[in-house]
């Protein structure tokens, strides 16, 4: 069913969001950064992720094959999500 794959697709965008904005909080805490203009840079760019992710799920391109489309979406999500790890590691 179209709208479980949706919606499942949210939950883990979602969950994966909310992992990664816990860890670069934790991250910042742990090594006394709190407050730190990179860390805020990073919390903001995971939210524009989130956003901009869940707002492609209900809005798919016109034209463009599902499935095509969503492998596309996945894939973005990973890279962008992969490059902020990468950005709370060198915190």
């Amino acid at each position: 069913n179209n709208m479980a794959n949706k919606r499942n697709l949210k939950k883990m965008i979602n969950y994966i969001c909310s992992d990664v904005f816990s860890e670069c909080m934790a991250a910042s805490i742990y090594n006394g950064k709190k407050g730190d203009e990179d860390v805020k840079a990073i919390l903001s760019s995971i939210l524009i992720v989130h956003d901009s992710s869940i707002r492609r799920v209900s809005h798919p391109e016109p034209g463009m094959p599902k499935k095509v489309y969503y492998k596309d979406l996945k894939d973005k999500f990973n890279a962008q999500i992969c490059e902020i790890v990468d950005q709370i590691i060198n915190i």
